[in-house]
């Protein structure tokens, strides 16, 4: 299989790689013929209305039609989830059977790579797939969670969010960040909430120049890490 480039991707350099930012919140690289996403948390839904508090117990479906739609559009031949696929260890089981169905058709149909989380530190029995805690390819490294000084490293975890303030509009969503070492993931779930990239968990890995693309209106919209504007002004 062969990714297909629509005009409307935005190319990323990182660490003398190109990859492309979907605005649909996954990343491709062609030269691997490789999509990769982060933080399904598959089941949250199920997850909280087990403690009481209740929710549409639709995310799983919902996440799973978008990735699925992803990959149609695509046609990557490996599949990279950089971790936090499901809420916690046992959302696999909690799928329902027409969920475990579409997931399980798509992990069979691709090289299919589990990237443990802290959700999920082991990888889902039954549905497939290989579960590795990092991979390391052409030059580039996938993890969930970022680390120290890495080069080329592409991870999730925190759910980058980035707001822009102009003296017209004030816009919050989620995003790819990169300084051209490291890129974050945004999340792909429908039900997982974000981090400011301003806030000192995510700043603190990024270099003094970096950047964002925004997720909005089915597009992305770069900006310099220098315009961003924290969740609660100061």
């Amino acid at each position: 299989m062969a990714i297909l480039i629509p005009v409307t991707l935005t190319p990323i350099t990182l660490h003398r790689q190109t990859v492309f930012a979907d605005p649909a919140g996954v990343l491709l690289w062609p030269d691997h013929a490789l999509l990769a996403v982060t933080d399904l948390h598959l089941e949250k839904g199920s997850f909280c209305a087990g403690r009481g508090r209740l929710m549409p117990p639709y995310d799983s479906r919902q996440t799973l039609e978008r990735l699925k739609a992803a990959l149609h559009r695509h046609r990557p031949r490996r599949v990279v989830c950089l971790g936090d696929s499901f809420h916690d260890r046992d959302g696999a089981d909690r799928l329902s059977a027409a969920d475990r169905d579409t997931l399980h058709s798509m992990v069979t149909a691709h090289d299919w790579i589990w990237i443990t989380g802290n959700h999920d530190p082991t990888p889902p029995r039954r549905l497939g797939g290989h579960g590795v805690a990092t991979l390391e390819m052409g030059g580039l490294i996938f993890r969930h969670e970022a680390k120290g000084m890495t080069h080329g490293e592409i991870s999730g975890h925190f759910h980058p969010v980035a707001v822009v303030r102009t003296p017209r509009m004030r816009f919050r969503g989620p995003c790819f960040v990169t300084d051209e070492r490291r890129l974050i993931l945004p999340a792909f779930g429908t039900y997982t909430g974000g981090l400011n990239v301003l806030s000192p968990s995510v700043r603190r890995l990024l270099a003094n120049r970096f950047s964002v693309h925004v997720l909005a209106r089915q597009r992305l919209f770069t900006f310099p890490g220098h315009v961003l504007r924290p969740d609660v002004a100061s």
